[in-house]
């Protein structure tokens, strides 16, 4: 019978009831499956996920603890194109009129906030991102 070293079916169905995520239910299901005998070819095919993956989810599972083999480590994406310095001083001007900064607007919008950023930081961002920058960053 297979075996994933340090960890009981009975430890896996208790993580499996409590699984935050689908991905970590997953991981789970597919551990207690391997525990049962079921080929990995088996679960490879069953839930389409590569066979490199798989053996990996088992590996992580003898060489963490329980709940840290569950979820993926942090992975840093691309650098923000403004540093918390510059985010700061953003959130400042946005607690001030656009006129304050010679725009002829009564009220911060994403293409205006847009065209701050560039003009000030010397940052392009997208309308989208301009959209959530102003949430994020609370303007009213």
């Amino acid at each position: 019978m297979p075996d994933i070293e340090g960890v009981t079916a009975t430890e896996l169905r208790e993580a499996l009831a409590a699984a935050e995520t689908p991905k970590a239910a997953k991981r789970l299901v597919i551990a207690l499956a391997y525990l049962d005998g079921v080929p990995v070819g088996t679960l490879v095919e069953r839930y389409g996920i590569p066979q490199s993956t798989v053996y990996s989810w088992l590996d992580r599972f003898e060489e963490r603890p329980l709940a840290d083999a569950l979820y993926d480590d942090d992975r840093p994406g691309r650098p923000p194109k403004l540093d918390a310095e510059e985010r700061a001083a953003l959130a400042a001007h946005l607690g001030d009129p656009p006129g304050e900064f010679g725009f002829d607007e009564p009220a911060w919008s994403p293409e205006l906030l847009r065209e701050h950023v560039h003009r000030a930081f010397g940052v392009r961002y997208s309308v989208g991102h301009a959209r959530r920058l102003l949430a994020e960053l609370g303007a009213e």
